[in-house]
């Protein structure tokens, strides 16, 4: 595939400025950069999701339109998008084969489907039965299966948009191994991620977008991660995992023995100025902790403590004032409403502070909103922009400007950082560093174990449920605490 001055506005925006690319047929070619780089609108163009305003993309050595998602499907070209697109009420195989069913006189032959969706799962090397709703699976589980789906197509280019920001260690080596037997088959790959170590054992060259220009195509053989970041963003790679040490305060939150759906018997506590860290494999419990913290869902047994009082969340609002706040690890599903403006997302913890006689006052909406539009750097040029619109590191911000402007005393992040580039990150750490000289704490969840490992002063492993280990701060290996969350 070539691109010749590709090019994309939309109002007020120059997305894509006059792009060159050339990705060469059967290579695994990494495109990286920061968020608002043009790395969606590139593959929103390439799937015939927009159309583009300026430029030529050739396929195959002739011009074509790309008018549509289905054009680019039947020219081979498909996409495992970062956000799943699949229908979580239908099994795997049904998502599978979604658009290319097995019928006979206009009825679904289900087994049929399931029969060669199992051979497919196994051939591949996933661990998942294909009679399984989707919508009951991990978020990490259902990328595999995203996967799967590309995989089976008969593709011949396919585009990875962030696919191992929700899946674990063992989840990812089982997508690489797909990704290198496609590479061996000749299907083209186009692989981002703001994760750099991936680009180095994945790719063979690299390009780096840039404020909507093609910054440079490198040979990933030779090249280092400083020049990449360099390329990225003038940023240096010692600035990655930011951390201040801030003098602990008094326990906020004090678990003992709790027990709930999908975890048992979790012990541990949180303090002002303290960044807790949460790490182990998908499914091992973490995030079913926290929704039990947060009041998402009853605990069966044991007990919590608030400041040295006892805590027995019925429902979210009961945790919200008290103080808890959570930025849920599905931010798109969870944390936003698309539809709304990201004026009314900023502002939805604090309507009723915002109204006098049953009016929302809108100038303090405005300036409150307009407050973390800046604090945050969200990147929009009106509060009135839907958050849909939204890059992903920028709703990220969003989420947490919800909370932010609420001012809770405990924040609970759930994989904060997933498709967010390498500057937002920064900003991200640098505003944890803020929340904890403020008083307040942190409970950190991530699955990329350099991120939690960097940033918790306390870091607890879970592991089928339970709360096998924990550590203080850097003051064990990765390589243990990863035997740990295993169990090796």
């Amino acid at each position: 595939m070539t691109l010749r001055k590709l090019d994309k506005k939309f109002a007020g925006t120059h997305a894509l400025n006059a792009v060159d690319l050339e990705v060469m047929q059967g290579e695994v070619h990494a495109v990286v950069g920061e968020n608002g780089a043009g790395k969606s609108t590139l593959i929103k163009l390439l799937s015939g999701a927009i159309a583009r305003t300026g430029g030529e993309i050739l396929w195959q050595g002739k011009q074509v339109a790309l008018g549509s998602p289905q054009e680019a499907i039947a020219l081979g070209i498909n996409v495992v998008h970062q956000e799943i697109v699949l229908c979580p009420h239908l099994t795997i195989a049904a998502n599978m084969f979604l658009g290319n069913e097995d019928a006979r006189f206009s009825l679904l032959n289900d087994r049929a489907m399931e029969r060669s969706a199992q051979r497919i799962l196994d051939e591949i090397g996933f661990s998942l039965d294909a009679r399984a709703l989707l919508g009951a699976l991990q978020i990490g589980q259902q990328q595999l299966v995203a996967a799967a789906r590309a995989a089976t197509r008969r593709a011949k280019l396919i585009i990875f948009d962030e696919p191992t920001g929700y899946l674990t260690r063992s989840e990812t080596e089982q997508l690489f191994a797909l990704i290198r037997r496609l590479h061996v088959q000749g299907v083209t790959i186009v692989y981002i991620s703001h994760r750099l170590e991936e680009i180095f054992e994945l790719a063979e060259r690299v390009s780096v977008l840039r404020d909507g220009s093609l910054v440079s195509t490198r040979n990933v053989p030779g090249l280092d991660q400083h020049t990449l970041i360099r390329d990225m963003v003038n940023r240096s790679l010692s600035e990655l995992h930011y951390k201040e040490v801030v003098e602990f305060g008094e326990t906020l939150l004090d678990v003992r023995r709790l027990c709930g759906p999908g975890f048992d018997d979790i012990s541990l506590s949180a303090r002002r100025g303290e960044v807790v860290g949460l790490y182990g494999l998908m499914g091992a419990g973490r995030s079913e902790f926290v929704q039990s913290v947060f009041g998402r869902q009853s605990a069966t047994s044991g007990e919590m403590l608030w400041r040295g009082k006892v805590y027995r969340p019925v429902n979210e609002a009961a945790a919200i004032r008290v103080g808890i706040a959570l930025a849920p690890e599905s931010r798109r599903d969870q944390g936003l409403c698309l539809n709304l403006s990201i004026s009314d997302n900023l502002n939805l913890t604090v309507f009723d502070r915002l109204s006098r006689h049953f009016m929302i006052d809108s100038r303090t909406e405005s300036d409150w909103a307009q407050k973390q539009i800046g604090n945050l750097r969200i990147s929009t040029s009106s509060r009135a922009n839907l958050a849909r619109r939204l890059s992903g590191g920028n709703q990220q911000k969003v989420v947490i400007g919800k909370w932010l402007n609420h001012g809770a005393e405990l924040f609970i992040f759930d994989e904060p950082t997933v498709g967010v580039d390498v500057g937002t990150k920064v900003e991200i750490y640098k505003l944890f560093a803020q929340l904890l000289r403020a008083g307040a704490g942190i409970i950190l969840i991530s699955s990329y174990l350099p991120e939690v490992y960097d940033l918790s002063d306390t870091l607890h492993i879970f592991r089928r449920g339970k709360l096998v280990a924990t550590h203080k701060h850097c003051e064990a290996s990765q390589e243990l605490i990863l035997s740990d969350a295993i169990g090796v």
